[in-house]
């Protein structure tokens, strides 16, 4: 009997009775000529075979030889599984699909976002303020609390649908051999062992070991990174540490076949497969905190602890004077909510919302607002090469022709030999129209592209010269052969790797068309060395026949060739990316490259940027796996360029860098990016040749897929935090200037200098508008040549407290001085007095805060309108308080003589020359030295 006939019965052995006895396993047949039956192994039944999944996956598929896999599981080539053991299969191994986590319903998310501590401590603001009566105040703060959970929850939320996109990607149908029978079946039905069919066009269901290929390629970008399509074969392959996108015998699922037809059988599915292995990466990775959150919670803590000290000694410092105990009470209350700056998470949203509009003009999407700032303290950005830093479109650079080389194809044909290699990079490929635009191979488009720029005419040299036959290209001969009728003979254009076309080779061609020695080693040894610097090279070359060949074979036409040139092709960089390198640079960031490329091509790429300088600046994904994480954690900051790395190894890098303390920006377009994209401290997703698993692990969208877009939005991230940290220096300085004022005016014999109203009224007036207004502060000069701060660095830092300190202090003292002087010349209206020079003092500080270093008169008073527009609205209102019968009565004011205001405003107007003068300290160098330059 022959194999896929009927299959006899034999005996098993006893071991194999007593295990299908307890399992219920069905007798194995085997084939006469012992071939395996479904279900067996080596002539057993399924006591072998019966692997778990975990167990197939450790399997080197690619090592083995397509009869050797098709042995293991239990599959005869041809037939197929049989339905009943399908069905065991899928019980056992599981449909297959990728397996979401349960996701945490939106109010759930919602109410995770109560637990920050600066949320809290408004919370109890809002408390106390509602038990005093000021239900404005409270109101306020609640708003602000709910729509930053709502935004908190939506981020959440969108940072859970990654593993949602990825299970959107599944394959509907699949064809497949079942019972010695072609028929489509659901892919989620397939199972190991099964045999599938694939053809162009079609996405691969499962992970398979290659059976059969004629001419089948695969794009396996979203998986490898690779940013060509595959050959794929069904030759066995000898080293079991290959990276994926050199394992030229497997179809990874989810890749998509671009050429030719194959078949092959299951090896992995569902969770098991590369794409579920992926799947389970991002389920264990978790989000991490940006700095902004950390420095925030860190503030929220001491200030709350601040907070409680300051009012207790408030409160007994008022009972020691002889101040009414309910009075002090709401006194020591109204200081608590005005000491809270309850306007910082309305300003840190606003100010992260406008940067994100900006950032979407200059074409980057934030998916997570915070992702907006945050990208101001990266310190190294590891991109993806193909797309992002290079064009993503093969250009063919280099042309040989002859004896000398040539950066244009239009120079090389201004020669015979020269116009020879044009004409057959013209006719030897093939590129059709489709809506008005060239379609086709990548490679096949570069050498179409190049020929135009020449200044040929493709179209009417292939209608002048038609093709007559051809000998399609194959991944086993690397070659490709046209036959045209030119001038009454028939010339056939071949096309390959240089060193198959050389081997066929006779002669040359020279400059002037004659036929020359071939110089076989010298032509190799350029070969060597345009591909050392990451070009891809072709050969060209001829061969003339009086007619169309009787036989047409590769052995028969493919010979005693004359060698027209080579034409060297790259996706070269992109021309703005060395500018935003050396930005990087400048700004303390470093460019690190990580691709799925080839180790040669990505160097070379690298050198050209200004990233790598020489091989020891590389490690590729094989040394990478033979590093233990001691070892990684030692040389990933000598690193620039990974190539050939698998998503572990992507996300190993990451975590190396950032145990080394660097706070890292991933950016990616796969699948298989997706986990280190989540991982990292910041991703950033393609937004064109992304895949939608990256865009939901990534924080960052790039619209036009360029690396520059990434350091303008770095910049644009160092402006957002600048701008936060004006915002607290300004309002933590109001708010001690209030606390001086109320603490000391009793050690100096004086009243009560403020009611609570008054308290309240300032800190709605001062931190609201003024406040809001710096989220438009232009960034400052020199933004981009400061290095990264420290994610641990606090908020505080940099000569903010001591600002906050002094400057609160001498606020106070003014305050103090003012109620003085009023008190000596029996005004009535002393507390009016006191109260005016405390809010117009924090509108002078908020103009004189808007640079660390600069002096408001050269950054130019029109410069942020919204925050001047919003210092001149809130002088109205105070004026109105102040000369409006019916609010004096409200809040307690009398209207002041215009000698008196103006009096009230010379004596605000100090703090803006006290703080020029402490700029002018800075720019000198004598203060606060380890602030970075602004």
């Amino acid at each position: 009997m022959i194999a896929g006939s009927r299959r006899s019965q034999q005996r098993r052995p006893w071991l194999c009775n007593i295990y299908c006895g307890i399992t219920g396993c069905k007798p194995t047949r085997l084939t006469a000529t012992g071939s395996e039956g479904v279900g067996s192994d080596n002539g057993y039944c399924r006591l072998k075979a019966d692997r778990s999944a975990d167990e197939l996956t450790r399997i080197a598929w690619h090592t083995l030889e397509a009869e050797a896999v098709l042995q293991r599981l239990g599959v005869v080539a041809g037939e197929g599984l049989n339905s009943s053991e399908a069905l065991l299969r899928l019980q056992r191994y599981g449909a297959n699909r990728i397996v979401e986590t349960r996701r945490r319903p939106i109010p759930w998310l919602v109410i995770e976002q109560f637990s920050d501590f600066m949320i809290l401590v408004l919370l109890a603001a809002a408390a106390i303020a509602g038990l005093i009566g000021e239900l404005v105040d409270t109101l306020t703060i609640l708003v602000i609390i709910i729509l930053n959970a709502l935004i908190g929850a939506v981020q959440a939320y969108r940072a859970e649908r990654a593993v949602a996109a990825l299970k959107e990607m599944a394959v509907l149908q699949a064809g497949v051999i079942r019972d010695g029978h072609p028929v489509t079946l659901a892919a989620a039905d397939l199972v190991p062992g099964d045999l599938v069919s694939v053809e162009a066009g079609n996405l691969v269901p499962a992970d398979l070991r290659v059976v059969s290929a004629e001419d089948l390629q695969t794009d396996e970008a979203a998986l490898t990174g690779e940013s060509t399509p595959i050959g794929k074969t069904a030759t066995r392959l000898t080293d079991p540490e290959l990276p994926l996108g050199d394992r030229h015998n497997l179809l990874f699922r989810n890749s998509t076949v671009v050429r030719g037809r194959g078949t092959g059988v299951v090896v992995a599915t569902g969770m098991q497969s590369e794409i579920g292995r992926i799947a389970r990466l991002l389920h264990k990775q978790r989000a991490v905190k940006t700095p902004l959150q950390l420095r925030l919670e860190a503030f929220g803590r001491y200030l709350a602890l601040a907070v409680l000290v300051i009012c207790a000694l408030v409160f007994c410092a008022g009972l020691l004077q002889g101040q009414p105990p309910l009075l002090m009470f709401l006194t020591a209350i109204s200081l608590a909510v005005a000491a809270i700056p309850e306007a910082l998470p309305a300003v840190v949203t606003i100010a992260l919302a406008f940067g994100a509009g900006k950032l979407s003009r200059q074409y980057a999407l934030a998916r997570n607002l915070p992702a907006v700032e945050t990208l101001g303290s990266v310190t190294v950005i590891c991109s993806d090469k193909t797309g992002t830093l290079t064009l993503n479109r093969m250009t063919a650079e280099r042309f040989l022709s002859g004896d000398r080389e040539y950066d244009s194809l239009a120079a090389a044909a201004a020669s015979p030999g020269g116009n020879a290699l044009a004409l057959a990079m013209t006719l030897n490929s093939d590129v059709s129209k489709r809506d008005g635009k060239s379609a086709g191979d990548p490679t096949e488009l570069a050498l179409a592209l190049a020929v135009e720029r020449a200044g040929f005419d493709r179209r009417q040299l292939v209608a002048r010269f038609p093709r007559v036959a051809e000998i399609a290209f194959d991944s086993d001969r690397k070659l490709m052969t046209t036959l045209h009728q030119i001038a009454g003979e028939v010339t056939a254009f071949c096309k390959g790797a240089p060193e198959l076309v050389l081997g066929k080779c006779l002669d040359r061609l020279g400059e002037e068309g004659e036929a020359v020695p071939l110089q076989s080693l010298q032509l190799q040894r350029c070969v060597e060395r345009l591909a050392g610097q990451g070009y891809r090279v072709l050969a060209f070359a001829q061969r003339r026949f009086d007619r169309l060949p009787d036989r047409l074979l590769p052995e028969t036409v493919e010979r005693e060739l004359s060698f027209l040139g080579l034409v060297a092709l790259i996706d070269p960089p992109r021309p703005e990316v060395p500018e935003a390198i050396a930005a990087c640079r400048a700004a303390g960031i470093k460019p690190v490259m990580i691709t799925g490329d080839h180790p040669g091509t990505a160097l070379a790429i690298a050198r050209r940027l200004g990233i790598a300088v020489d091989e020891g600046s590389l490690i590729s994904g094989q040394t990478l796996a033979r590093l233990s994480d001691q070892e990684l954690h030692a040389r990933v900051g000598g690193v620039t360029v990974y190539a050939r790395v698998s998503p572990e190894q992507k996300i190993a890098i990451v975590k190396a860098l950032q145990a080394r303390g660097e706070f890292v920006a991933m950016t990616g377009d796969g699948v298989n990016d997706a986990p280190a994209l989540k991982r990292a401290d910041i991703g950033v997703a393609m937004g064109r040749k992304g895949t939608d698993v990256a865009r939901e692990a990534a924080d960052i969208l790039l619209l036009d897929d360029n690396f520059a877009t990434i350091v303008r939005a770095v910049r644009e991230g160092r402006r957002i935090f600048d701008n936060i940290r004006k915002f607290v220096k300004y309002t933590m300085t109001s708010n001690s200037g209030e606390i001086w004022t109320l603490f000391l005016a009793p050690f100096f014999g004086l009243p009560v200098p403020l009611l609570p109203i008054h308290i309240l009224w300032i800190n709605l007036v001062t931190d609201g508008l003024p406040g809001l207004a710096f989220s438009a502060e232009p960034a400052e000069d020199g933004v981009m040549r400061r290095p990264p701060r420290p994610p641990q660095e606090h908020i505080l830092a940099h000569g903010i407290w001591q600002h906050i300190l002094w400057v609160g202090l001498f606020i106070g003292a003014l305050s103090i001085a003012s109620q003085a002087w009023a008190i000596a010349q029996d005004a009535a209206y002393w507390q009016t007095v006191v109260f005016t020079v405390l809010t117009c003092s924090q509108l002078f500080h908020a103009l004189a805060v808007r640079s660390a270093s600069d002096s408001l008169f050269s950054i130019g008073l029109f410069s942020n309108p919204p925050l001047l527009g919003a210092v001149l609205l809130t002088l109205l209102l105070q004026l109105g308080v102040i000369y409006l019968p019916s609010l004096n009565g409200i809040f307690h004011t009398r209207p002041l003589p215009p000698a008196d205001l103006l009096l009230c405003f010379v004596f605000s107007s100090l703090v803006l020359v006290v703080v020029e003068i402490e700029k002018w300290l800075v720019r000198k160098g004598k203060i606060y030295q380890n602030k970075p330059s602004h």
